[in-house]
């Protein structure tokens, strides 16, 4: 049976500025461990030639315009440099770039994603352009996202855990996990405790066992809130078990929900502390 070889594709923006560059480094640095080659889109802006309704008496509109653009295009070139840099020399890694309009490039993004296997997005908490970035890819490409922080490096994906709560999305995140995991790799399932049970108490459990029985080496992890965020208790807790990879699902009627958007944004995408799969 012929190999092929899985893609991850990587939007970069350059307006109003780039996602910081030790956020990029690792999110190339993590395709090599996932087993992928890289698709990387730079873009570009184009901006309208709007009229200030001074007759562009006191500002010369066109010329800021055009320097925007020009500085926006020579980011792109910059980021092609630095994402060559940053991949290991056995990674492939494709580059392009793609003129957007203002405004245009999270859904360019995420429409380009889903001629791919995956999207590994570097996030970094400075900007709002990584959490837009991450809401059009998860939801609407269709494929699992990555998010990965500054600190994200990795050998190989050894322990990736699952935010278990029984849901479709989180068999959905589960299944789109599980390909990445180094062989003989360890998968925690990860449920919180607090005051409202989860559907069927042990849903943890028979995850678990149906995990072992495809011969997959699986262990029960269950963090308690306290007065910790769900994002909170999550992260400390797959980090405190050396889990790699966080997977959960991006949405569903459950309390992961917040994780992502909603409540607990404030919680989770402002504090991104390890790479967390996301998958809708």
């Amino acid at each position: 049976m012929t190999h092929h070889g899985r893609i991850a594709y990587m939007p970069l923006t350059t307006y109003p500025e780039a996602i910081a560059d030790d956020a990029i480094r690792a999110a190339v640095a993590f395709a090599e461990p996932l087993g992928c080659t890289l698709s990387v889109t730079t873009f570009s802006v184009d901006l309208p030639r709007a009229s200030s309704g001074l007759g562009d008496f006191l500002i010369n509109v066109p010329s800021l315009v055009h320097s925007a653009e020009e500085k926006s295009r020579e980011e792109c070139r910059r980021l092609e440099r630095l994402v060559r840099e940053a991949a290991p020399t056995p990674l492939g890694v494709l580059c392009t770039t793609r003129e957007v309009a203002w405004g245009g490039v999270p859904g360019a993004a995420s429409a380009e994603a889903r001629y791919f296997d995956l999207a590994l997005l570097p996030w970094s908490d400075e900007t709002v352009l990584s959490q837009e970035m991450a809401e059009a890819v998860v939801f609407g490409s269709g494929r699992p996202a990555i998010l990965v922080p500054p600190s994200g490096g990795l050998g190989s994906l050894e322990h990736i855990a699952i935010a278990w709560d029984g849901s479709r999305v989180a068999a959905r995140a589960l299944g789109d996990a599980l390909p990445l995991l180094a062989e003989g790799g360890l998968i925690s399932v990860l449920t919180v405790r607090d005051e409202k049970p989860l559907s069927g108490s042990n849903v943890a459990a028979a995850l678990a066992s149906s995990l072992a029985k495809r011969g997959l080496k699986a262990k029960l992890v269950e963090a308690t809130l306290g007065n910790r965020t769900i994002a909170e208790a999550l992260q400390d807790t797959a980090l405190s078990n050396g889990v790699q990879l966080l997977a959960m699902g991006g949405f569903g009627h459950s309390r992961f929900r917040d994780f992502v958007l909603g409540g607990a944004t404030t919680g989770v995408l402002e504090k991104l502390r390890l790479p967390v799969l996301l998958s809708h």
